[in-house]
């Protein structure tokens, strides 16, 4: 999104939770910089709260990036409110999950308006808009931007108000299945989890581990057939972004050792407790 815009793309390293690093970000701010891009890795707020108030602080708009954060709270309130905007992503495997979608929130209503013109080709009444009170229909508007066709269909949004209803009992067994693998893994010294903020309900999209032979864990793994995924490589391990090598040793670091475990709706007690079990007897100091 960033390169789309032809815009210079600067690395922050992450902390223990894998979320941004407020003093990392703080060293990398020039006059140059206009935004920051915070990501809630696997629905953690990490240090949130401390990247709202270093933007406020230099003048710079914040884009939260949600796509794991459906129904994470932040102080009992629905995270994002923070932000310029916040991105959210729904697919099959989110934690509201549709089809590919997807939802932007704004918090001025101005940038609110104008992204969904540019979305519908630049239009400025959707049919919508052009249906009056009456039942009559305007056929009359004007295309005032170059826009894009990227707004989201009916279908998509239907599915995903239905599952809406479901998201917090949803997410509550998430961390059912969570507090299960942290009982699984008390005392394990080879295995480290990433911490989440005390203040921060998580959605828990995902359950992060980290390993130092992580290669040998996820092998085991797959020959019980039990698939982990890692979430993520460093980005600067790409192509297009080895210019950033180097820049973010912990993030290189970590995503070295990470392995995200299964937290589907369909594990029950005992399916976590044989991973724990066979990661416990493979995870090696």
């Amino acid at each position: 999104m960033i390169l789309y815009e032809r815009l210079r793309l600067v690395f922050a390293d992450v902390d223990d939770s894998l979320c941004l690093d407020p003093d990392s970000v703080a060293e990398r701010i020039t006059p140059r910089t206009r935004a920051v891009v915070f990501v809630g890795l696997g629905g953690n707020c990490g240090q949130y709260a401390r990247i709202v108030e270093l933007c406020r602080m230099h003048g710079l708009a914040l884009v939260l990036d949600a796509a794991h954060m459906a129904g994470t709270r932040l102080d009992g309130r629905h995270v994002g409110l923070q932000a310029n905007a916040a991105v959210y992503s729904f697919n099959a495997v989110k934690n509201l999950p549709t089809a590919d979608s997807g939802m932007i929130c704004f918090r001025d209503g101005d940038d609110d308006a104008r992204a969904g013109k540019l979305s519908c080709l630049g239009i400025n009444k959707d049919t919508y808009s052009r249906t009056t009170a009456e039942g009559s229909y305007e056929w009359r508007y004007d295309v005032e931007d170059v826009g894009y066709k990227y707004y989201g269909n009916s279908i998509m949004a239907a599915i995903a108000l239905v599952q809406l209803r479901y998201l917090d009992h949803d997410n509550a067994y998430r961390r059912q299945l969570v507090v299960w693998y942290e009982k699984g893994f008390a005392g394990a010294k080879t295995i480290s989890m990433p911490p989440i903020t005390s203040n921060c309900e998580s959605s828990r999209h995902l359950f992060q581990i980290r390993v130092r032979n992580r290669d040998d864990v996820m092998l085991a793994l797959r020959q019980h057939q039990i698939y982990a995924g890692v979430h993520y490589n460093d980005n600067t391990d790409y192509r297009m972004y080895a210019y950033g090598n180097g820049t973010c040793p912990r993030a290189h670091r970590a995503s070295r050792e990470i392995i995200s475990l299964p937290i589907h709706l369909s594990l029950n007690y005992a399916d976590v407790l044989q991973v724990c079990e066979l990661i416990k007897r493979h995870a090696r100091i």
